[in-house]
């Protein structure tokens, strides 16, 4: 490189249309998932305090909203259930009728163009808030295992296009995979959590899908924040064991997880900017102290720009909004 004063980077900054032109990273709708939480009834949307602007929605405002997001460009929504009844077991997640399977049903009827992801764990549905069937005061990973492909099947016989298992027990994406194919759903594709951490993100989630577990923590079986070579080791495995797709959750304190995994593995990569990362924002933008749309966008361009082909963020609708509007 020739130096100063031959050379001057600012020469492409001096106008929107040359910082366009060599801008390195684009942001566009088509990359945004959308999470829902959803839940039986009609007309419901209940107002999440933790997360302003996210409601817990019955199946038909539930398609409404994909609707909404679709007119914006947002083409894929994931389903995360609440629901009507806990047990032991969390056997309402592989419940036919359960909510989540009756909005994939709706949403592919309806909208058929908007792929549709589920969530694949039990804490939302487990009487004592963790990802699996206890054994003593631990989860029981191999006896899970069973019950993850379970709800996997309900769900891809309800029209699911992707199931995403978040629960991070050993094993998960063989199972499910297994299951699946042995039903005749072989193009239902399976995107793993495969580098999520036990993180203090997630804080508004728990209150949104009351998923908190009751005593105790997830630390046994959620990574530690701390190992960046671990989650190579993860992301490696779950790929050997059938997953289409990987992710990295949360996103913004992983930036580094992300950029090495993408320069690692060739399979597409999702990030999840998760709650806690979203109310942040939030809160900060109600208090006057943060431009919402510039620091959403920066966010996200960081995102991608450290290598996540895709990413899960309740920003969506906005951010998609913004990056239409110019």
């Amino acid at each position: 490189m020739t130096a100063f004063p031959t050379t001057r980077l600012r020469r492409l900054r001096r106008t929107p249309a040359l910082r366009g032109l060599v801008r390195e990273t684009r942001l566009s709708a088509e990359q945004f998932v959308s999470p829902l939480f959803v839940r039986h009834g009609k007309g419901v949307r209940e107002p999440i305090a933790s997360l302003p602007g996210v409601h817990r929605l019955s199946p038909d405002e539930a398609l409404a909203e994909t609707q909404r997001l679709a007119t914006l460009g947002v083409a894929a929504v994931i389903l995360f259930g609440i629901p009507e009844r806990k047990d032991e077991t969390g056997s309402e997640a592989w419940d036919d009728a359960a909510a989540v399977q009756e909005t994939a049903r709706i949403l592919k009827r309806e909208a058929p163009s908007v792929a549709v992801m589920t969530d694949v764990c039990l804490d939302e549905y487990t009487s004592h808030g963790h990802c699996g069937v206890l054994r003593g005061d631990e989860v029981d990973n191999d006896a899970t295992l069973p019950l993850l492909a379970k709800a996997a099947l309900s769900h891809a016989r309800a029209g699911a296009d992707v199931v995403a298992p978040s629960d991070m027990m050993d094993g998960r994406v063989a199972a499910i995979r297994g299951a699946l194919d042995g039903a005749g759903f072989q193009e239902t594709a399976i995107l793993s959590y495969a580098a999520k951490t036990a993180s203090a993100f997630y804080g508004p989630f728990r209150e949104a899908a009351g998923s908190a577990p009751k005593f105790g923590d997830r630390r046994a079986y959620q990574m530690d924040p701390a190992n960046r070579r671990e989650a190579m080791r993860e992301i490696a495995l779950d790929l050997d064991e059938g997953a289409d797709a990987v992710m990295v959750k949360p996103a913004l304190a992983y930036l580094d997880v992300i950029r090495e995994a993408r320069q690692r593995f060739d399979a597409p990569i999702a990030a999840y900017n998760v709650s806690g990362e979203y109310a942040m924002v939030k809160a900060a933008a109600a208090n006057g102290w943060i431009d919402e749309r510039r620091v959403v966008l920066e966010i996200l361009t960081g995102i991608v720009r450290a290598g996540a082909d895709f990413v899960l963020t309740y920003h969506a609708a906005d951010a998609a909004r913004w990056i239409e509007e110019g």
